[in-house]
């Protein structure tokens, strides 16, 4: 069933009204009217089961039928921090990633990062961003839609990770020595609702200099399997290396 994302306040004690882009998707795009039923969530991990008792070019009105139970978010909380990548590889890390459950993205500017976003461009581009996390999170029937911040140095990132009960980087060179242990051992020591953040460098991987830094604010290098992965495949990789360690194994124990 279509899912949308309404703002809490227009969500009331019985009925929702739904406004902005939505309207026309709704109208146009889905075909709906008045007894079509869809899915209005409020971000907050709350949705409603609805039916549509009016539409108009302005709005969307439907009565609240009964909440939802939510279940497709993860146990544990993971914040994904993308070393900035070439092209438009960070609209796919976001759309994939929010797919796959991340609570939120942090871009990095790295040492190795090629792109730097102009301050001017900034706003633009994370319209376009949040954008992309708001369709995929209806899409996947996600019950919060993550945040895309702003990007962050390696100064705002260290300071910020001492709000985050486990924090790793995502190392190569961890990888090619062998040393595999980190990342399970991380989620063997996470429980339910538990903050995790997680670095992943650009294309040119991170620099032994950030990971000095990293290493003496207390994060975890971490190897991703046998095989270097690509920037854009790394966050995904931990999504769903979570998504089977929390969701998976406990379905069937």
């Amino acid at each position: 069933m279509q899912r949308y994302f309404v703002a809490p306040e227009h969500i009331l004690s019985h009925n929702v009204v739904i406004t902005g882009d939505d309207v026309r998707h709704i109208h146009k795009v889905m075909r709906m009217g008045p007894g079509d039923e869809l899915i209005c969530a409020n971000g907050m991990e709350q949705a409603f089961l609805c039916r549509i008792t009016e539409i108009t070019a302005e709005k969307v009105e439907a009565a609240i039928i009964h909440e939802c139970p939510q279940t497709q978010e993860l146990p544990v909380r993971i914040t994904i921090v993308q070393g900035m990548p070439k092209g438009d590889k960070l609209e796919y890390i976001v759309q994939k990633g929010t797919e796959c459950g991340a609570k939120a993205f942090y871009p990095y500017e790295a040492e190795r990062s090629i792109v730097k976003w102009q301050p001017g461009k900034i706003g633009k581009k994370l319209d376009r961003l949040r954008k992309i996390a708001k369709e995929a999170a209806e899409q996947s029937h996600r019950a919060m839609i993550p945040m895309v911040n702003e990007p962050v140095s390696i100064k705002t990132l260290i300071k910020m990770s001492a709000e985050y009960q486990h924090k790793i980087v995502a190392y190569e060179e961890t990888a090619k020595a062998g040393k595999q242990g980190g990342l399970p051992e991380v989620f063997h020591s996470m429980d339910s609702g538990e903050e995790c953040l997680v670095v992943i460098g650009p294309e040119g991987g991170l620099s032994p200099n950030e990971m000095d830094e990293f290493k003496r604010a207390d994060f975890i290098p971490c190897g991703l399997g046998n095989r270097i992965l690509r920037t854009e495949t790394a966050s995904l990789f931990v999504l769903s290396a979570a998504s089977y360690h929390f969701e998976l194994i406990n379905e069937v124990k």
